[in-house]
């Protein structure tokens, strides 16, 4: 069998290289290659047309790629007229023939191509990326959306449960995938090597990663992980150079500080929930004698809504202290804590994006901590507070329907005493 796997793949990048050959022979612009494509029947022909657009597709500049997706949108869209007449007509009768007509109309053709070119070896990443210029185009051709729904829709069926793959990532881990780790944290930047050994060589450290098979070398999502006696205060009481590693088996909390998403053409496409809930099971069976599972998350959006507090009658004076970092710890939490409770988006789900991720998740909104991020990015974005979420493995399935029906967030004592406190009267002097 493992004969017949290499005789395979051999094969497979025999064609692909003999249809990279050919396809730079071809003449036809890549909205012809496109029509052929759709056309074509036979599975060699369909694999080489692929190969050929994916490598013209490289040649493009920006122009001629806004021109490309330009002709998904327009030229490879619905049939409205199509569409509906064959509604009207399953509408009468619901007959298998009929209904087999409505989903063929239903769906525009650009999806159909994009599932053709996702044929050779290497393709999913290739689209991937081709996503990545959709995206950037989207900014000022918001009506390509269209085309961005359709390969959304695919990238979700293809990136799927059951095609992830978990690994953990370890200090043995091969070189081009810690390469990867380095430049994809998106939390707590990575300074250098000795940094990066500091996150994954200790025994009380651990970081997992989901993989998909066609692209093997590539994470698409991972998480950080620090097992510690205590739910942190402090981002670093975990990244310290001089703090003192404990054995895996003395830890009693599993702390997550760092979830970072990898790859921008996937944006919109949530793996992070599966993520948390596959790396408790594992870590779960390994040390069994974890019993809480909590975060160390930034608060992105404090400052940015501080910034419209601070005309607010009773907190401004704590929005401007909190900004100029010259508020007391008590205002600081007081201030975050409000942040996170009361500030709601136009849908009434919570204005901060972590805070959204963590309670759709079904966490708890379980502590709030001022002075807990010195660096300059924590300071800038939330006067250096952080929060822990509880991930209550009991609770989680509840807490993710009440949050989801009715945008309830649950809430410790307190984190809810906390968002009630009288405030002081006058910031605290700037000691710096």
């Amino acid at each position: 069998m493992q004969q017949n796997w290499f005789l395979g793949d051999l094969l497979n990048q025999l064609l692909d290289r003999s249809d990279k050959r050919r396809g730079k022979d071809d003449k036809r612009s890549i909205s012809e290659l496109c029509e052929a494509l759709l056309s074509a029947e036979g599975e060699v022909s369909g694999f080489t047309l692929a190969s050929t657009i994916l490598e013209r597709y490289h040649t493009l500049n920006d122009a001629e790629k806004l021109d490309f997706f330009v002709y998904l949108n327009d030229q490879l869209e619905l049939d409205a007229n199509q569409l509906s007449e064959a509604a009207r007509l399953y509408a009468r009768d619901q007959s298998v023939k009929l209904y087999q007509r409505l989903s063929e109309v239903s769906e525009p053709r650009r999806q159909e191509l994009l599932r053709r070119l996702n044929q050779p070896s290497g393709a999913t990443q290739e689209l991937v990326a081709m996503r990545v210029d959709l995206l950037r185009f989207l900014k000022s051709k918001p009506e390509l959306k269209r085309t961005d729904i359709d390969f959304v829709h695919l990238l979700r069926s293809w990136f799927n449960r059951g095609f992830l793959v978990l690994k953990q990532i370890s200090w043995d881990t091969p070189a081009r995938v810690l390469d990867k780790i380095v430049a994809y944290e998106a939390v707590h930047q990575i300074n250098d090597l000795d940094d990066l050994r500091r996150r994954l060589y200790p025994s009380d450290r651990r970081c997992f990663a989901f993989f998909h098979p066609s692209m093997p070398d590539e994470p698409l999502i991972f998480v950080e992980v620090a097992l510690t006696v205590e739910i942190p205060g402090a981002i670093d009481t975990l990244l310290s150079e001089a703090r003192e590693p404990i054995e895996a088996e003395q830890a009693k909390v599993a702390a997550f500080y760092s979830i970072s998403n990898c790859q921008k053409g996937l944006a919109g496409i949530s793996f992070g929930n599966l993520l948390i809930k596959q790396v408790v099971t594992e870590l779960s069976r390994e040390l069994q004698q974890l019993g809480t599972f909590v975060t160390l998350s930034p608060i992105p959006g404090l400052n940015r809504w501080l910034a419209g507090e601070t005309e607010h009658p009773e907190h401004g004076h704590a929005a401007q202290a909190v900004m100029a970092e010259t508020a007391t710890p008590q205002d600081t939490r007081a201030m975050a804590a409000r942040y996170l409770m009361f500030a709601k988006r136009k849908d009434g789900m919570p204005l901060d994006p972590v805070a959204r991720f963590h309670l759709g998740n079904g966490a708890e909104l379980h502590e709030v901590h001022a002075d807990a991020d010195p660096s300059p990015n924590g300071l800038a974005q939330s006067g250096g507070a952080m929060v822990n979420y509880l991930y209550d493995l009991n609770q989680t399935e509840r807490y993710h329907e009440e949050f989801a029906t009715s945008a309830t967030i649950q809430a410790s004592r307190s984190i809810r005493a906390a968002s009630t406190a009288t405030l002081a009267v006058t910031p605290r002097e700037n000691t710096a």
